[in-house]
């Protein structure tokens, strides 16, 4: 079980400088999630180092559910993690990477509400391995991916320039909604990619009703079975994720200049796994959807214009 020592200014004085924090932080996010680190290296310094910060937080704390030692993890667990949380919001980090999420809450207005929503979204892979309808699974995507997007949000920042009248306002100028679907659409992505790895699990996202729309079973899904039933209803599943990937969109134009190209290459970088999915013939029992480095260098140019144009 997760032990957190109490924060005292002995304890704190052990631990990495900002600097070396931020470092170890971006080392995790590049092993990682070497998509979304790409789409970092084309923020500000001082963004890319917030946004690390964050990443590895989220990271960790979905590793108590999903890591190598969830076996473990109880509702106690993520109650301490919490309060651990709750301290490095008064100042006070317990680890070398907490240092860097402290560091960041000096520089960034973040709310603590989006964290705790997360773990929220943890405790419920505690007790929950199926969803029954699209909204119960829209809930676990916000609380696990679409908090995600409200924290990177107050870090890439909003175009202050843009309009503020109603009537003189084409775009909206605060897309709290459309980085919320950012990252729903992120996880709707991760869940069809992975939907064998978490069969064997024994957990399925994919919402039951869904299921029975295409007359396929959670037996079916258990063996990976990949029929004309399975193709439809992944077909189906896709389509649901690029809505929110277009909804997305619609709110890119209203962040800070500086942010908009890497949250476009994000997007689109990530957007580009369902595409693969379509190309193995939706066979993502046996063929991991993954977008080849080349691809990765095409889209950087494409979604530099879209950032200066949309």
């Amino acid at each position: 079980m997760l032990q957190l020592p109490e924060p005292t200014t002995s304890c704190i004085r052990t631990l990495a400088s900002v600097e070396e924090a931020y470092e170890l932080c971006r080392k995790i996010t590049a092993k990682y999630s070497k998509t979304f680190y790409l789409g970092t290296l084309l923020m500000s310094a001082e963004k890319r180092r917030a946004i690390w910060a964050i990443y590895v937080w989220c990271r960790r704390t979905d590793e108590l559910v999903d890591g190598p030692n969830a076996s473990l993890t109880t509702n106690e667990t993520l109650d301490q993690w919490e309060r651990r949380l709750e301290a490095i919001f008064v100042g006070y980090p317990h680890d070398h990477y907490d240092v860097a999420l402290v560091d960041t809450l000096e520089q960034f207005p973040l709310d603590i509400e989006p964290f705790r929503d997360m773990i929220a979204g943890q405790r419920m892979d505690l007790y929950r391995s199926r969803y029954q309808t699209f909204d119960e699974l829209e809930l676990y995507c916000y609380r696990v991916a679409g908090t995600v997007g409200l924290m990177s949000t107050t870090v890439m920042g909003r175009d202050e320039t843009l309009p503020t009248a109603p009537w003189d306002q084409p775009k909206t100028n605060n897309p709290i909604d459309e980085a919320i679907a950012l990252g729903i659409a992120n996880q709707l992505t991760n869940i069809l990619r992975d939907v064998g790895e978490d069969a064997s699990r024994g957990r399925i996202y994919l919402p039951l009703e869904d299921l029975a729309l295409f007359n396929y079973t959670e037996d079916d899904l258990l063996k990976g079975v990949v029929d004309d039933r399975w193709r439809a209803l992944m077909a189906f599943q896709i389509q649901r994720a690029r809505k929110f990937y277009a909804l997305a969109e619609s709110g890119i134009g209203a962040l800070s200049e500086d942010a908009r190209w890497p949250v476009w290459s994000a997007l689109m970088l990530y957007s580009q796994i369902l595409d693969v999915i379509e190309r193995n013939d939706y066979d993502n029992f046996r063929q991991r959807a993954y977008v080849s480095k080349p691809k990765k260098m095409v889209a950087l140019p494409i979604a530099w214009l879209r950032a200066k144009v949309l």
